[in-house]
């Protein structure tokens, strides 16, 4: 734990002024749901931002759980190093951890759980115990072969991370980084075959937990295949 004496006075100040405004926004528990490539990631860190919430990607959740040695952690690191799956129990239990956190005090964003129904129960179960539940879950609905052109066209540049698009945001020269000049490359995931098989994962797991929310009257369905800045609007539309 940092000590506040060592942090900056302009730091403090404007942690402190992040918390107040923070204070007056209205507390949201999200779901985004979608599959690689439908702009989930770029979406988050805006509604994060504006409604002061965490992000909560089960992925970063379970290495951070096993990197402190919770409890619940050990018990996750017992499962990986076996190869086992960690159970939904122990999600939900990370989960219900990291809500105590004061980053989390406003909601947050769930992204990349619950992936099947049996999560989503778990996980409304453990809410329920809190006396709270799911608020919106955002489905980004985008078409397989809007997503393939997305992401078979995406090179990067290793070194900086700076990405192009063969269609979107072509290179000057072809397979050049226009700063360095240094070959750019795909990722081995980045290709049709990968997304393909990903991409059928995705919908016969996640399908019936977009049914299960829209029973519940929570879930908006955002057109993902439009320009990042109309998603945003789409999607503070259906968060206001």
């Amino acid at each position: 734990m940092a000590d506040l004496e060592d942090v900056q006075t302009v730091d403090l100040m404007s942690e402190l002024l992040r918390r107040l405004k923070c204070a007056q926004k209205p507390d949201k528990r999200l779901i985004f749901i979608g599959p690689p490539g439908s702009g989930k990631g770029t979406q988050s860190p805006i509604v994060k931002d504006e409604y002061c919430l965490c992000h909560l990607s089960t992925g970063d959740m379970l290495r951070a759980a096993v990197a402190s040695k919770t409890p619940l952690g050990l018990k996750a690191k017992e499962a990986m190093d076996k190869g086992a799956l960690v159970t939904d129990e122990l999600v939900v239990g990370i989960i219900d951890e990291a809500m105590n956190k004061p980053k989390c005090q406003k909601g947050f964003i769930l992204d990349g759980f619950p992936r099947t129904v049996a999560q989503a129960e778990k996980l409304d179960e453990m809410l329920k115990k809190r006396g709270t539940g799911i608020d919106k879950v955002l489905n980004f609905a985008i078409d397989d072969s809007v997503l393939e052109e997305r992401i078979t066209g995406r090179w990067i540049h290793p070194s900086s991370g700076r990405s192009y698009h063969t269609k979107f945001a072509p290179p000057k020269t072809p397979g050049v980084d226009d700063i360095t000049g240094e070959p750019l490359i795909q990722r081995k995931d980045d290709n049709a075959e990968v997304l393909r098989s990903r991409l059928a994962a995705f919908h016969s797991q996640t399908e019936p937990v977009i049914d299960y929310y829209a029973k519940k009257s929570v879930l908006t369905n955002i057109h993902a295949e439009k320009p990042p800045k109309e998603v945003t609007s789409e999607v503070q539309k259906a968060l206001s």
